[in-house]
């Protein structure tokens, strides 16, 4: 892996020297190395096997303030120069925007610590299919309504990631990432539900076991038969931790620079201002050791470093890239590329916890549709998930719509959970919203 970095990052200089060549002021460069496995079984019997290798590159060139792009996945010689030449030709013919350009060379990263990013795992394809058979075969023995399945599926990948630009800077990093998931159905008096669960980090070792995924799987699939429907109603709202991600990356996406230069998000104008209760602070962790999103420098070579976003309840940082900050007036925040490993504070109160402190209400399990308005903050999405009496689960529920505004969910929070979701960069415990619109019946 060493020799190939090193092949790579020649490979970004020599395409860099070109772009020069050719007449660019400024240029920047990115070329990926990937290669993985994924299969999928199902009904015990193994369904597809593939193996990928691919290579990717993209170059961005600068003709002062005029802009060119172009990308290939062939790294020989003469297509990098191809790509070049064709990055200034549309460089030499687009119009100049003042804001278009390389990030402050000042900013760019100095260290490129070892994040621990890397750890391929070593294994067969019999033995890949090994893991995934006993996956779906503990879903599928975990109860006799468990009459189908959709199958399981491992991946496992790894690659290499340089980045290069005219300021002198470059860098690169290899890193990995596996995952085992199963889905299956479920049927009982006429009800059919189907459900899912995975597991996923960058070392194979940390994977929960095939047979824990394919028994969670199936008891999140049984769990839901003879769901009902709701009466149309106000009621305290408890998002699962693994459905609360979206939320956070809602919010996130209210505060990202691309949709506050275009005035497009209900959070304009909130900088300083409490957009949370007190006890929230919402942060990420770029260097945290294994991390999902870690990396000493965003899409820009521009140093990463840890930063609150919210600080007990205030927004305190916007999330810009270096042509977000120079079209809001302010410097980037080493953003290029979206967050990295992103957390929110955590009560202490686990799922059980939180569903005794909202004692009756709804418990949401799964979302379907895209129903956030990003401009005015309008919040309606299809739901299923569990009604709760006495804190406890009375009963499954489907077909029911859930609804309200974003900036009143965001206030109306009453505490995140200790259950933190691990499985993605975006981590949150289980939101409980003090009160929205269910609409069923």
């Amino acid at each position: 892996m060493a020799q190939r970095k090193a092949e790579l990052q020649q490979l970004i200089e020599d395409l860099l020297a070109e772009a020069r060549r050719q007449g660019a002021t400024a240029a920047e460069a990115a070329v990926s190395s990937n290669a993985g496995l994924t299969l999928t079984v199902r009904l015990g019997e193994t369904e597809t096997i593939e193996h990928t290798r691919d290579n990717g590159l993209g170059v961005t060139v600068y003709f002062g303030h005029r802009k060119g792009s172009a990308s290939t996945s062939d790294l020989s010689p003469q297509a990098i120069k191809e790509t070049v030449e064709a990055a200034c030709n549309f460089a030499r013919y687009t119009s100049e925007d003042p804001c278009s350009g390389l990030a402050e060379a000042e900013l760019m990263a100095t260290e490129t610590p070892d994040l621990d990013l890397y750890h391929p795992w070593h294994q067969s394809v019999d033995e890949a299919i090994e893991l995934a058979i006993r996956c779906e075969d503990a879903a599928r023995d975990f109860d006799p309504r468990i009459f189908n399945s959709e199958g399981a599926s491992l991946n496992s990948h790894d690659g290499l990631h340089v980045y290069g630009n005219t300021h002198g800077f470059v860098g690169g990093y290899p890193s990995s990432r596996h995952s085992l998931s199963c889905a299956v159905v479920g049927k009982q008096d006429g009800s059919m539900q189907r459900d899912y669960w995975y597991t996923l980090s960058r070392q194979s070792e940390r994977l929960e076991s095939p047979e824990e995924v394919g028994r969670r799987a199936a008891e999140r699939t049984v769990a839901r038969l003879n769901a009902r429907q709701l009466p149309t109603q106000q009621a305290p709202v408890l998002f699962q931790a693994d459905v609360a991600v979206g939320l956070l990356r809602s919010f996130i996406g209210a505060i990202r620079g691309s949709a506050l230069y275009r005035k497009a998000s209900f959070l304009l104008d909130h900088l300083e201002r409490p957009v949370f209760p007190a006890f929230v602070t919402i942060h990420e962790e770029p260097h945290l050791p294994m991390g999902l999103a870690s990396a000493a420098y965003d899409n820009e070579g521009v140093a990463t470093r840890s930063r609150e976003f919210v600080r007990r309840g205030v927004l305190e940082s916007y999330v810009l890239d270096s042509y977000a900050a120079r079209k809001l007036g302010m410097q980037t925040t080493g953003n290029a590329g979206g967050v990295r490993n992103l957390r929110i504070s955590s009560g202490e109160l686990d799922r059980e916890g939180l569903l005794g402190k909202m004692d009756r209400g709804l418990l949401v399990t799964e979302l379907m549709g895209q129903g956030v308005n990003m401009v005015t903050g309008d919040y309606s999405r299809g739901a299923a998930g569990f009604w709760v009496e006495g804190g406890e689960i009375a009963y499954p529920v489907e077909e029911i719509t859930i609804a309200g505004n974003m900036r009143d969910m965001m206030m109306g929070l009453l505490e995140v959970g200790s259950d933190r979701e691990t499985r993605c960069s975006v981590q949150t415990g289980s939101w409980l919203i003090e009160r929205m619109m269910i609409a069923g019946e």
